[in-house]
Protein backbone atom coordinates (compact mmCIF):
# COMPACT_ATOMS: atom_id res chain seq x y z
CA UNK A 1 0.00 0.00 0.00
CA UNK A 2 1.36 3.31 -1.05
CA UNK A 3 0.73 6.66 0.05
CA UNK A 4 -0.10 7.84 -3.66
CA UNK A 5 -3.02 4.54 -3.57
CA UNK A 6 -4.23 6.37 -0.17
CA UNK A 7 -4.16 10.09 -2.01
CA UNK A 8 -5.90 8.69 -5.13
CA UNK A 9 -8.65 6.96 -2.72
CA UNK A 10 -9.26 9.93 -0.41
CA UNK A 11 -9.61 12.15 -3.44
CA UNK A 12 -12.47 10.00 -4.85
CA UNK A 13 -13.82 9.66 -1.78
CA UNK A 14 -14.31 13.28 -1.45
CA UNK A 15 -15.12 14.23 -4.74
CA UNK A 16 -17.73 11.01 -5.34
CA UNK A 17 -16.86 11.16 -8.27
CA UNK A 18 -13.60 9.57 -10.71
CA UNK A 19 -13.46 12.25 -13.07
CA UNK A 20 -13.32 15.34 -10.82
CA UNK A 21 -11.18 13.43 -8.08
CA UNK A 22 -8.62 12.66 -11.27
CA UNK A 23 -8.57 16.47 -12.27
CA UNK A 24 -8.01 17.59 -8.79
CA UNK A 25 -4.76 15.33 -8.99
CA UNK A 26 -4.03 16.39 -12.05
CA UNK A 27 -3.66 12.82 -13.40
CA UNK A 28 -5.60 10.65 -15.99
CA UNK A 29 -8.60 9.03 -15.26
CA UNK A 30 -7.52 5.42 -16.47
CA UNK A 31 -4.21 5.82 -14.04
CA UNK A 32 -6.65 6.91 -11.07
CA UNK A 33 -8.86 4.03 -11.55
CA UNK A 34 -6.34 1.55 -12.18
CA UNK A 35 -4.46 2.47 -8.70
CA UNK A 36 -7.68 2.74 -7.16
CA UNK A 37 -8.39 -0.74 -8.42
CA UNK A 38 -4.99 -2.35 -7.22
CA UNK A 39 -5.95 -0.76 -3.74
CA UNK A 40 -8.97 -3.15 -3.84
CA UNK A 41 -6.99 -6.01 -5.13
CA UNK A 42 -4.51 -5.85 -2.00
CA UNK A 43 -7.33 -4.84 0.40
CA UNK A 44 -9.12 -8.08 -1.06
CA UNK A 45 -12.66 -6.12 -0.69
CA UNK A 46 -14.19 -3.41 -3.11
CA UNK A 47 -13.81 0.08 -1.24
CA UNK A 48 -16.47 1.84 -3.57
CA UNK A 49 -19.85 0.84 -4.85
CA UNK A 50 -20.15 2.33 -8.58
CA UNK A 51 -23.01 3.13 -10.80
CA UNK A 52 -23.38 5.00 -13.87
CA UNK A 53 -23.84 7.89 -12.20
CA UNK A 54 -23.04 8.09 -8.44
CA UNK A 55 -19.83 6.65 -6.52
CA UNK A 56 -20.09 5.60 -3.03
CA UNK A 57 -18.21 4.24 -0.18
CA UNK A 58 -18.75 0.81 0.99
CA UNK A 59 -18.75 -0.12 4.42
CA UNK A 60 -15.22 -1.31 4.18
CA UNK A 61 -14.16 2.18 2.18
CA UNK A 62 -15.55 4.17 5.10
CA UNK A 63 -13.49 2.10 7.69
CA UNK A 64 -10.27 2.58 5.13
CA UNK A 65 -11.11 6.63 4.51
CA UNK A 66 -10.54 7.28 8.46
CA UNK A 67 -7.31 5.39 8.56
CA UNK A 68 -5.85 6.93 4.97
CA UNK A 69 -6.95 10.54 6.19
CA UNK A 70 -5.20 10.20 9.52
CA UNK A 71 -2.07 8.35 7.53
CA UNK A 72 -1.82 11.13 4.70
CA UNK A 73 -1.61 13.79 7.97
CA UNK A 74 0.98 11.90 9.50
CA UNK A 75 2.96 12.02 6.47
CA UNK A 76 2.48 15.18 5.70
CA UNK A 77 3.88 16.24 9.09
CA UNK A 78 7.09 13.95 8.85
CA UNK A 79 7.66 15.85 5.99
CA UNK A 80 7.02 19.63 7.81
CA UNK A 81 9.13 18.73 10.52
CA UNK A 82 11.96 17.90 8.45
CA UNK A 83 10.98 21.00 6.62
CA UNK A 84 11.31 22.96 9.69
CA UNK A 85 14.72 21.67 11.42
CA UNK A 86 15.93 22.65 7.54
CA UNK A 87 14.37 26.45 8.56
CA UNK A 88 11.91 26.03 5.71
CA UNK A 89 7.95 25.89 6.17
CA UNK A 90 6.74 24.19 3.50
CA UNK A 91 3.68 21.65 2.65
CA UNK A 92 0.25 22.97 3.49
CA UNK A 93 -1.95 24.30 6.45
CA UNK A 94 -5.71 23.26 6.22
CA UNK A 95 -7.65 25.09 8.58
CA UNK A 96 -11.46 25.73 9.41
CA UNK A 97 -13.09 28.50 11.00
CA UNK A 98 -16.43 29.28 11.97
CA UNK A 99 -18.35 32.31 10.26
CA UNK A 100 -17.22 35.45 11.63
CA UNK A 101 -15.98 33.56 14.60
CA UNK A 102 -15.07 36.11 17.44
CA UNK A 103 -12.03 37.56 18.57
CA UNK A 104 -9.66 37.02 15.50
CA UNK A 105 -9.29 38.68 11.51
CA UNK A 106 -9.19 35.36 9.86
CA UNK A 107 -7.75 37.54 6.62
CA UNK A 108 -5.44 39.26 8.02
CA UNK A 109 -3.91 36.51 10.26
CA UNK A 110 -3.81 34.63 7.10
CA UNK A 111 -2.27 37.47 5.23
CA UNK A 112 0.12 37.85 7.69
CA UNK A 113 0.93 34.02 7.65
CA UNK A 114 1.67 34.28 4.28
CA UNK A 115 4.36 37.17 4.50
CA UNK A 116 6.19 35.51 7.07
CA UNK A 117 6.04 31.50 5.30
CA UNK A 118 5.59 32.38 1.19
CA UNK A 119 6.14 28.88 0.76
CA UNK A 120 3.12 27.44 2.88
CA UNK A 121 0.32 26.55 0.89
CA UNK A 122 -3.26 27.72 3.29
CA UNK A 123 -6.44 25.67 2.91
CA UNK A 124 -9.65 27.41 4.37
CA UNK A 125 -12.38 25.33 5.31
CA UNK A 126 -15.80 27.43 6.82
CA UNK A 127 -17.86 24.63 8.44
CA UNK A 128 -20.26 24.16 11.46
CA UNK A 129 -18.30 23.72 14.70
CA UNK A 130 -19.12 19.91 14.75
CA UNK A 131 -17.68 19.98 11.55
CA UNK A 132 -14.76 21.62 12.65
CA UNK A 133 -13.82 19.17 15.44
CA UNK A 134 -14.14 15.61 13.39
CA UNK A 135 -11.37 17.58 11.03
CA UNK A 136 -8.94 18.34 13.85
CA UNK A 137 -9.68 15.36 15.52
CA UNK A 138 -9.43 13.18 12.05
CA UNK A 139 -6.22 14.59 10.98
CA UNK A 140 -8.13 16.69 7.90
CA UNK A 141 -7.45 20.28 9.39
CA UNK A 142 -4.44 21.27 11.47
CA UNK A 143 -6.46 23.70 13.63
CA UNK A 144 -9.59 25.05 13.71
CA UNK A 145 -11.99 28.37 15.01
CA UNK A 146 -14.78 27.65 16.20
CA UNK A 147 -17.25 28.83 19.07
CA UNK A 148 -19.60 27.38 21.68
CA UNK A 149 -17.46 24.38 22.68
CA UNK A 150 -17.60 22.62 25.61
CA UNK A 151 -14.87 20.52 27.26
CA UNK A 152 -16.49 16.99 26.71
CA UNK A 153 -17.08 17.33 23.00
CA UNK A 154 -13.15 18.11 22.70
CA UNK A 155 -10.24 16.56 24.73
CA UNK A 156 -7.53 18.09 23.35
CA UNK A 157 -6.37 21.85 24.18
CA UNK A 158 -8.84 25.18 23.32
CA UNK A 159 -7.58 28.20 23.47
CA UNK A 160 -9.94 31.22 24.47
CA UNK A 161 -10.46 34.17 21.89
CA UNK A 162 -13.20 35.72 23.01
CA UNK A 163 -16.44 35.96 24.93
CA UNK A 164 -19.24 38.26 24.57
CA UNK A 165 -23.21 38.10 25.94
CA UNK A 166 -25.72 37.37 23.50
CA UNK A 167 -28.40 40.29 22.14
CA UNK A 168 -32.04 40.58 20.58
CA UNK A 169 -31.48 42.18 16.81
CA UNK A 170 -34.96 43.44 15.65
CA UNK A 171 -36.12 45.68 13.08
CA UNK A 172 -37.34 49.50 14.19
CA UNK A 173 -40.80 49.08 13.99
CA UNK A 174 -40.98 45.34 16.25
CA UNK A 175 -42.87 45.67 19.60
CA UNK A 176 -38.92 44.46 21.55
CA UNK A 177 -37.79 47.84 19.52
CA UNK A 178 -40.14 50.13 21.44
CA UNK A 179 -39.93 48.34 24.74
CA UNK A 180 -36.21 50.18 25.57
CA UNK A 181 -33.01 49.02 25.61
CA UNK A 182 -33.56 45.30 27.50
CA UNK A 183 -36.25 42.44 27.96
CA UNK A 184 -36.96 40.05 30.10
CA UNK A 185 -36.79 36.21 28.49
CA UNK A 186 -40.02 35.97 29.27
CA UNK A 187 -41.22 38.16 27.13
CA UNK A 188 -39.51 35.87 24.18
CA UNK A 189 -41.97 33.14 23.65
CA UNK A 190 -44.81 33.89 20.67
CA UNK A 191 -42.01 35.31 18.80
CA UNK A 192 -41.07 34.15 15.30
CA UNK A 193 -36.83 33.62 15.24
CA UNK A 194 -34.40 33.52 12.54
CA UNK A 195 -31.10 31.64 13.60
CA UNK A 196 -28.35 29.55 12.04
CA UNK A 197 -28.57 26.05 10.94
CA UNK A 198 -27.80 23.75 14.48
CA UNK A 199 -23.82 22.80 13.89
CA UNK A 200 -23.33 26.35 13.65
CA UNK A 201 -21.39 28.47 17.08
CA UNK A 202 -23.78 31.15 17.39
CA UNK A 203 -26.78 29.04 16.67
CA UNK A 204 -25.27 26.62 19.51
CA UNK A 205 -24.84 29.50 22.34
CA UNK A 206 -29.01 30.38 21.67
CA UNK A 207 -30.30 27.15 22.25
CA UNK A 208 -28.17 26.94 25.46
CA UNK A 209 -29.05 30.25 26.83
CA UNK A 210 -32.64 29.44 25.91
CA UNK A 211 -32.88 26.14 27.35
CA UNK A 212 -30.40 27.70 30.75
CA UNK A 213 -33.93 30.52 31.01
CA UNK A 214 -36.25 27.75 30.47
CA UNK A 215 -37.59 29.44 27.06
CA UNK A 216 -38.84 27.22 24.75
CA UNK A 217 -38.38 28.57 21.15
CA UNK A 218 -39.15 28.06 17.37
CA UNK A 219 -36.78 28.79 14.57
CA UNK A 220 -38.75 29.49 11.55
CA UNK A 221 -36.17 30.42 9.34
CA UNK A 222 -32.50 29.37 9.25
CA UNK A 223 -30.23 30.40 7.33
CA UNK A 224 -26.29 29.66 6.20
CA UNK A 225 -24.54 32.98 6.59
CA UNK A 226 -24.77 36.52 8.58
CA UNK A 227 -26.40 38.73 6.20
CA UNK A 228 -28.93 36.71 4.96
CA UNK A 229 -29.64 36.69 9.00
CA UNK A 230 -29.86 40.62 9.79
CA UNK A 231 -31.63 40.93 5.89
CA UNK A 232 -34.26 38.52 6.89
CA UNK A 233 -34.76 40.65 10.68
CA UNK A 234 -34.45 43.87 8.48
CA UNK A 235 -37.37 42.77 6.53
CA UNK A 236 -39.04 42.13 9.92
CA UNK A 237 -39.55 38.88 9.66
CA UNK A 238 -38.13 37.69 13.16
CA UNK A 239 -35.99 38.43 15.14
CA UNK A 240 -32.79 36.79 16.19
CA UNK A 241 -30.80 36.01 19.26
CA UNK A 242 -26.74 36.31 18.19
CA UNK A 243 -23.39 37.35 19.63
CA UNK A 244 -22.76 40.79 20.45
CA UNK A 245 -20.47 41.47 17.66
CA UNK A 246 -22.93 40.90 14.77
CA UNK A 247 -24.70 44.36 15.99
CA UNK A 248 -21.52 46.16 15.06
CA UNK A 249 -21.70 45.18 11.26
CA UNK A 250 -22.58 47.91 8.54
CA UNK A 251 -25.51 45.67 7.52
CA UNK A 252 -26.84 46.26 11.55
CA UNK A 253 -26.64 49.72 11.35
CA UNK A 254 -30.59 49.62 10.89
CA UNK A 255 -31.69 47.37 13.49
CA UNK A 256 -32.66 47.65 17.09
CA UNK A 257 -30.27 46.07 19.16
CA UNK A 258 -32.08 44.86 22.48
CA UNK A 259 -29.66 43.81 26.11
CA UNK A 260 -31.20 40.31 27.31
CA UNK A 261 -32.34 40.45 31.41
CA UNK A 262 -29.99 38.64 33.55
CA UNK A 263 -27.34 35.61 32.09
CA UNK A 264 -28.57 32.76 31.45
CA UNK A 265 -26.55 29.92 30.17
CA UNK A 266 -22.86 29.98 28.26
CA UNK A 267 -21.84 33.28 26.46
CA UNK A 268 -20.14 33.38 22.86
CA UNK A 269 -17.47 31.76 23.34
CA UNK A 270 -14.53 31.55 20.16
CA UNK A 271 -11.71 29.10 20.54
CA UNK A 272 -9.01 28.29 18.96
CA UNK A 273 -8.72 24.36 18.50
CA UNK A 274 -5.96 22.90 18.33
CA UNK A 275 -4.71 18.98 18.48
CA UNK A 276 -2.66 16.86 21.20
CA UNK A 277 0.80 19.33 20.92
CA UNK A 278 3.07 16.49 19.62
CA UNK A 279 0.17 16.34 16.89
CA UNK A 280 0.44 20.13 15.82
CA UNK A 281 2.28 20.51 12.48
CA UNK A 282 4.74 23.35 12.22
CA UNK A 283 2.95 24.92 10.35
CA UNK A 284 0.12 25.48 12.96
CA UNK A 285 2.26 26.34 15.53
CA UNK A 286 3.63 28.99 13.31
CA UNK A 287 -0.22 30.38 12.58
CA UNK A 288 -0.35 30.06 17.00
CA UNK A 289 2.27 32.48 17.44
CA UNK A 290 0.89 34.97 15.31
CA UNK A 291 -2.49 34.98 17.01
CA UNK A 292 -1.21 35.55 20.28
CA UNK A 293 -0.13 38.54 18.58
CA UNK A 294 -2.25 41.83 19.82
CA UNK A 295 -2.81 43.54 16.27
CA UNK A 296 -4.29 40.45 14.76
CA UNK A 297 -6.92 39.78 17.18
Amino acid sequence: MELRQLEHFVAVAEERHFTRAAERLAVSQSGLSASVRALEHELKTPLFSRTTRTVRLTEAGAALLVEAERTLAGARAARDAVDAVRGLLRGTLTLGVEQCVAGVSTARLLAAFHREHPHMEIRLRQEGTSSLLEGVAGGRLDLAFAATVSPPEWRGELVPLARERMVVLCASGHRLARKGSRVAWSELPGESFIDFHPDWGPRRAADEAFAAAGVRRTVALEVNDVHSLLELVHEGLGIAVVPHHFSRKPEARALTTVELDGAHGPAYESVVVLPPPRAMSPGAKALMRLVREAPLR
